[in-house]
């Protein structure tokens, strides 16, 4: 009976300290940390992200994802609840996008900042503030392989419009008629052997007519240097040019006499010469009108109105 007793107490104590050594390591595991309710609000899918999930900051772990549920009050929306660590720097420019460990797929939250220096954004769990989502990496690749399969489809539809049967008959002609031109361009190195075959001929006689050109140069040269020659010799001192040039000045000083003296007398004399040929002339035209005035003089002038003797004319 006393072997039952003790064996009984041994295993009420035995319990007892199990449960104590239970409750002390939950004591002293237990999280003293002060975190702060946030929420994430999204339309976007979130595969892979689970409760439990992290929740880093650049890379920094700073809290934990505690449940991920329906927004009760907008149909389609979706409620990701936070608890970040105090002293974390979730400001009002901070967003949020989901990141992917390695080739698991296991979803985490990633927050980022589009600048530092921002307010920071306080909340409680009265007033739980949101955080914005922006699409990930995943959710870029979706939209950009959506694009790029939209453009494949366009190019593939443009690659068969253009091998179309009637582009392709038309492709069929251009190789035909890119195949004829270049039999065409083959047989131009045959045509070409004669005039090829005439070219030393020609080299021959344009090394001739340069040597014939370099003659004339040469000749020309020469003539120059005549010239310059000839050019000196004209205008050297007491040369041809000064000699006429002197002649010229003399000339000019003759001239110059002439037109202050002899020229006056020569056209007094012309003058006096014009007013004896128009009395000449007059009497030649008397005589020839009156023969008679020779015998018996020159009739004698009949008087104009008011002299002695005027008779005025009858009609």
């Amino acid at each position: 009976m006393e072997n039952r007793s003790y064996a009984l107490m041994t295993g009420f104590f035995t319990v007892a300290l199990l449960v104590a050594a239970i409750l002390v390591g939950l004591w002293l595991n237990r999280d003293r940390t002060e975190v702060h309710p946030y929420e994430i609000v999204t339309t976007q899918t979130i595969p892979g992200l689970n409760p439990q999930a992290t929740v880093r900051y650049r890379g920094l772990e700073i809290g934990r994802v505690d449940d991920i549920i329906f927004d009760p009050r907008v149909t389609g929306q979706i409620l990701i609840k936070l608890s970040i660590e105090e002293g974390a720097p979730v400001t009002t420019t901070t967003f949020a996008s989901l990141g992917y460990q390695g080739v698991t797929g296991i979803a985490f939250i990633q927050l980022d900042d589009d600048r530092t220096g921002s307010p920071l954004l306080a909340s409680d769990p009265q007033h739980v503030q949101r955080i914005p989502l922006r699409a990930g990496l995943l959710d870029q690749l979706e939209k950009r392989g959506l694009a790029i399969l939209e453009k494949t489809e366009r190019i593939t539809d443009g690659l068969n419009n253009i091998l179309s049967t009637e582009n392709q008959d038309k492709l069929t002609g251009a190789i035909d008629h890119i195949s004829k031109a270049a039999e065409a361009y083959g047989d131009i190195p045959k045509q070409l052997q004669p005039a090829l075959a005439r070219l030393p001929a020609i080299t021959n006689k344009l090394d001739q007519t340069m040597g014939s050109v370099n003659d004339l140069a040469a000749s020309a040269n020469r003539t120059v240097q005549n010239y310059d020659r000839l050019a000196t010799g004209l205008q050297a001192p007491g040369g041809p040019v000064e000699r006429a040039s002197a002649a010229i000045e003399s000339l000019g000083g003759v001239t110059a006499d002439l037109e202050l003296h002899t020229l006056p007398h020569v056209v007094e004399m012309t003058d006096e010469a014009k007013t004896s040929l128009r009395a000449v002339r007059r009497t030649v035209t008397n005589l020839g009108d009156r023969p008679q005035s020779i015998l018996f003089g020159a009739p004698t002038a009949t008087p104009g109105p008011g002299e002695p003797g005027f008779v005025p004319p009858t009609k």
